[in-house]
């Protein structure tokens, strides 16, 4: 039976930081079962940053993103899945070029079932040796986030031809699109 527009879904959300929300963000949108996604800023001290506050690293925030999905589409699990394969989970600090605490790995949880599922894949991801280097994401709760000012939003596919989204978010969105096909929601 077909879901008529009007019905609501029950949504369930994960809050990730992977470096860049752009990047964050842009991986996600391409994803089945993805409803919306929201850049922002948690895990910091400061109310209500700024982009330009939290680039100074601060502010204790790291660049994140709400990721809002459909658990009967795409379960939590391989949301995470999925953001271990978006970046390098094993850089503290840094995603690429991109340097200091707001572009920390981190996961944070909005209840204890989301933090033994991050828990776990950590473990069996660092079991697998799949990296040279243990992960070093971190597990955190969820206390506050921020949404990023209105111009970061959507920003690769407003933008996609521009040098970072070209050099950064491209070549990410690639290999997602070759991991995960089957959770893809339109061939690109």
């Amino acid at each position: 039976m077909s879901r008529q527009p009007s019905e609501s879904k029950n949504l369930e959300v994960a809050t990730l930081a992977g470096g860049c929300f752009w990047c964050t963000e842009a991986a996600f949108s391409i994803m089945k079962g993805v409803e919306r996604i929201e850049p922002g800023y948690t895990g910091g001290n400061v109310a209500n940053p700024t982009y330009e506050e939290v680039l100074t690293g601060t502010t204790g925030h790291a660049e994140a993103a709400q990721i809002y999905f459909d658990p009967k589409v795409i379960s939590y699990r391989e949301i995470l899945e999925i953001f271990f394969t978006m970046h390098d989970p094993t850089s503290l600090n840094r995603q690429g070029a991109d340097i200091g605490t707001q572009y920390r790995s981190a996961i944070f949880y909005h209840n204890p079932e989301q933090k033994a599922t991050a828990e776990k894949l950590i473990d069996e991801l660092n079991k697998e040796e799949i990296w040279n280097k243990p992960i070093v994401t971190a597990v955190e709760p969820l206390k506050v986030f921020y949404n990023a000012e209105t111009y970061h939003k959507d920003y690769y596919k407003k933008h996609p031809k521009a040098p970072y989204c070209q050099a950064v978010i491209a070549p990410k969105i690639a290999k997602l699109q070759q991991h995960f096909i089957d959770k893809i929601k339109v061939p690109l």
